[in-house]
């Protein structure tokens, strides 16, 4: 089931990116290599009273503006607005309620979502009271005083978020179609391949509403299997401000990902793979959805015998973090290789959801274990006991050892190589946790 999305908005400086990093607690400041995890991330997974839900991070709205990067900004505020299920609204209490804190609350009304209307810069709950009852005058509810800083407030504030959580979809937990959502950056030719794939004489097509995200969802039928292909196209860009638009594309690209069985990560291949990409790519993997690459507009490449494999390098150099995605030349244009895609779809599906025995799992790992001695430090060496399948969609397990220091990230790697060797595994990362056990 995906996670509930929850935004944060307001106008610039009332201290919304402070909240942000308080809610994501120490996650925010962990910087990772893989792509899409960075620094100035603007996405994060938050748990509250076992309640997971992704909070986003938007540019501060100034509803007139018409400097460029603001009138950005409230674009992108309101493609999060979009793709949200609840609203934080913050204000300053210190500013008191200004005029554009009222276009911001229209704004917020018109999105029909619920919205939880927050005071920040409240240090002083007995000084500050008397000006947070002003804020009623929005019209949007009971205003909560918190302040980011001193992390004041941020209990009652999260109570209330998650009441407006949808209570366990159930109607979404019964759909068991595949969901497959299409990435990637503006103009590589998204939109295109969704309606090549709709146009297909074998594929009966009807729009349904999107579940919780008012995007149009599109339901596909291909050799009598049924398919919801959530398109992130969407918005078209109004301006060249090229990074508030990466950000529109991986506000849309976390929230389509979230929802996806499979993602299909579309490149231009008259551009080749870029960083934008690389980011795009790090969400779906970090969220270990199955992966499949669509490198689109192959027509429009001069080609020689070493065309594929020098693209297919290039693919594998720069997204190294990913080396099982699958990768698949197409043209949305001509209609080449396009219906392929169905077919690595179904692969990667059912490889994303792939079961081991225990049995077989401990046999490889013996045997791997025979083949390359565990790493050793300071003269005591790891020990390899069990290691399980615990989980699928990604396909997770866990391995137990003597300790859990001497478990390299190159050994771990080693040992998801065996089992990838006996099983395959195409399209979908693994996940290996490990856990210490004394023994002998």
């Amino acid at each position: 089931m995906s996670k509930p999305v929850v935004a944060i908005v307001g106008r610039p400086n009332v201290g919304k990116s402070t909240l942000f990093n308080v809610l994501a607690g120490e996650r925010i400041s962990i910087v990772q290599d893989t792509p899409g995890v960075t620094r100035d991330r603007i996405y994060a997974d938050v748990n509250w009273l076992n309640r997971i839900f992704t909070l986003i991070d938007t540019g501060g709205i100034e509803p007139e503006s018409s400097d460029i990067i603001l009138s950005q900004m409230r674009e992108q505020a309101q493609t999060a607005i979009d793709t949200a299920d609840v609203i934080l609204f913050i204000t300053d209490v210190r500013q008191g309620l200004v005029d554009a804190d009222s276009k911001v609350a229209d704004m917020l009304r018109r999105s029909r979502k619920p919205v939880v209307l927050v005071v920040n810069k409240v240090d002083s709950f007995e000084k500050f009271m008397p000006d947070v009852y002003e804020f009623y005058n929005l019209g949007i509810g009971e205003p909560i005083p918190i302040s980011s800083s001193s992390k004041l407030g941020i209990g009652d504030m999260l109570d209330e978020v998650v009441k407006h959580f949808p209570q366990e979809l159930e109607e979404e937990e019964e759909d068991m179609r595949p969901k497959v959502a299409v990435v990637g950056k503006p103009n590589v030719g998204k939109s295109s391949l969704i309606n090549r794939l709709l146009g297909e004489e074998r594929v009966i097509v009807s729009d349904i509403a999107g579940t919780t995200r008012d995007a149009i969802d599109t339901e596909v039928i291909w050799n009598d299997r049924e398919y919801i292909f959530i398109d992130t196209a969407g918005l078209r860009r109004k301006s060249k401000v090229k990074e508030e638009l990466e950000r529109f594309s991986i506000i849309r690209a976390v929230t389509a990902v979230e929802r996806a069985d499979v993602v299909v990560i579309v490149i231009d291949a008259t551009e080749g793979v870029t960083e934008q990409d690389a980011k795009i790519a790090g969400i779906a993997h970090e969220r270990g959805k199955g992966i499949l690459i669509a490198v689109n507009k192959w027509d429009a490449i001069e080609k020689d015998d070493k065309t594929i494999y020098k693209h297919t390098e290039r693919i594998r150099q720069i997204l190294s973090f990913m080396p099982y995605a699958e990768i698949l030349f197409i043209s949305a244009k001509t209609g080449q290789r396009t219906q392929k895609l169905f077919d690595m779809i179904d692969v990667v599906l059912e490889n994303n959801a792939m079961r081991v025995a225990t049995g077989v799992l401990n046999e490889i790992m013996t045997e791997a274990v025979a083949m390359q001695q565990p790493p050793s430090d300071k003269g005591k060496r790891l020990k390899l006991y069990y290691i399980t399948q615990v989980a699928v969609k990604p396909p997770t397990f866990v391995i137990f050892v003597n300790d859990k220091e001497l478990m390299h990230f190159s050994y771990t790697r080693y040992l998801e190589n065996r089992i990838r060797d006996a099983f395959g595994f195409r399209g979908t990362a693994l996940k290996f946790i490990i856990r210490e056990r004394k023994g002998d």
